[in-house]
């Protein structure tokens, strides 16, 4: 979904152009990037990263 055509009730501005803090707001759950701000594939790759580091060490030590 794109912001480009919403109308904010608050201001009757573009919602795009972020006039008024409920522009603001509404614009900035539009472009949320999952948690903490990272994208799906940044958090993918990061639990990969994990499980192969995790079943690295467990490798190495025998278990």
């Amino acid at each position: 979904m794109s912001c480009e055509h919403l109308i904010c009730a608050a201001c009757a501005g573009p919602v795009v152009e972020g006039r008024c803090p409920v522009c603001r707001e509404g614009r900035a759950k539009l472009h949320n990037h999952g948690f903490l701000g990272l994208t799906p594939l940044t958090i993918t790759l990061i639990v990969l990263l994990v499980v192969a580091l995790v079943a690295t060490v467990g490798h190495v030590s025998g278990y």
